[in-house]
């Protein structure tokens, strides 16, 4: 069996974390996104991966390689334009042939095992193929599966109706012969050969697809920058188990409950650490700070005196000085984050935090979130960042602003209420 990933597609949603990188690669749960998907799949027993890419897929291939680091084979295809998952895959199949094959979506995170009981799962039954399902409280954004004594009939289009159902998680055992109704599947409303649209053409030609339901919703679809902490947190609640401590952890740190800290991570006399937390390798923290449960420190990351960080992910390199609060929130890399800089995670009324997301307000389900930046944003002393706010890359924030509304990618700010370009040199 084989093993494709489609990390093709550019994410739009996720703006602003992934203006300089593909969305596949953003460092979530202790490493790259894609990385785990890749481990599973060899937890699974696949040594041949194909991946399908195409937006800044160069950047993919040069993290990934030859797949030899994970002890798999990888071969790159590019899609060569936004044309669908139906058309990712039409792109893989020469490369598939006649194999059956496991196809993973390349911006989900699940549990490690999730992809191993799928195929186990397959194998018993010897099933023809096999769909996984999760149940979700708010099934309106995806497509629901209708089935019937375990056995797909259709998976159905989005509905606009908030409502609890079962969700296809883009999680697929697919036999080679599937492959041939690639070429009966028109295009969609959106312009794009849609693979759901395929399988409901194989399911009505007889094609048994057997549906697996994802133990204990372990899964996050990586669509829109909230996702991101979500999936951080399921990913480190798996992995995080005990105490991994390979940095230099000084005289007078505490730590409570589970832990890495990698080799070249160092830890100042006086933090308070209160896992599951990961450090990454180069990291400084402290002294005097608190890291609580789910933060992530990305490599290179430094901490400055007195802060506290909650539930975040810190990207490659940022540096946040002395007596900052990051809480519920997600940094890009190459950030400077200026004393005193505080991100809101609550807003005042205490409702759901709401953000934009092309143009309109919408409720992100999350009582307390905090602020998204992109890359290379600086902040200056005592800024205030309120809940929600999304900060484009290479953006600047003057001293003392307070931001209470979405900023631009190159903008400066350099008052509470007034915006301007910043030239470029």
């Amino acid at each position: 069996m084989k093993g494709v990933i489609l990390a093709a597609g550019k994410g739009e949603r996720l703006d602003p974390l992934n203006s300089r990188r593909p969305k596949h690669i953003l460092p979530i749960g202790g490493s790259p996104l894609i990385f785990h998907t890749i481990r599973a799949m060899q937890g699974a027993g696949i040594n041949e991966i194909i991946i399908v890419v195409h937006h800044m897929g160069d950047q993919i291939a040069s993290c990934l390689g030859d797949g030899s680091s994970f002890s798999v084979g990888i071969n790159y295809v590019d899609q060569g334009r936004p044309g669908g998952t139906g058309d990712a895959l039409r792109a893989a199949a020469p490369l598939i042939g006649s194999e059956d094959f496991l196809l993973v979506y390349g911006d989900l995170a699940f549990k490690p095992s999730s992809l191993a009981e799928m195929v186990s799962f397959w194998k018993s039954g010897k099933r023809e193929a096999v769909i996984a399902a999760v149940r979700l409280p708010d099934a309106s954004e995806y497509g629901a599966i209708e089935s019937s004594s375990g056995r797909l009939l259709r998976i159905m289009e989005k509905s606009c109706l908030p409502e609890p159902g079962l969700v296809n998680a883009g999680m697929y055992v697919l036999p080679g012969h599937m492959l041939k109704y690639l070429e009966a599947t028109p295009l969609s409303e959106r312009g794009e050969y849609e693979l759901t649209t395929t399988i409901n053409i194989a399911a009505e030609d007889g094609m048994v697809f057997s549906v697996y339901e994802l133990k204990d919703g372990g899964w996050v679809d990586v669509g829109r920058p909230w996702n991101v902490l979500e999936a951080n947190r399921l990913l480190l609640d798996e992995l995080v188990r005990g105490r991994s401590i390979d940095g230099t952890v000084e005289e007078g740190v505490q730590i409570r409950g589970d832990a890495v800290i990698e080799r070249g991570a160092t830890v100042l006399s006086g933090t308070y650490v209160e896992g599951p937390v990961w450090i990454s390798s180069g990291c400084r923290v402290g002294p005097n700070c608190y890291l609580r449960p789910y933060t992530y420190l990305a490599q290179g990351v430094r901490v400055g005196n007195a802060c506290e960080i909650k539930g975040s992910v810190v990207m490659e390199r940022t540096h946040i000085g002395h007596l900052s609060y990051i809480g519920d929130s997600v940094l890009g890399m190459d950030c400077n984050i200026g004393a005193g800089t505080i991100t809101a995670n609550l807003r005042f009324d205490e409702r759901n935090v709401r953000a934009s997301m092309k143009g309109k307000m919408v409720d992100t389900g999350h009582r307390k979130l905090g602020a998204f930046l992109g890359d290379g944003v600086k902040t200056g002393i005592n800024v205030s960042i309120y809940p929600g706010v999304k900060i484009g890359h290479s953006s600047w924030i003057g001293p003392h602003a307070s931001v209470q509304r979405d900023i631009p990618p190159e903008t400066m700010v350099i008052s509470r209420a007034e915006f301007e370009t910043r030239p470029r040199r």
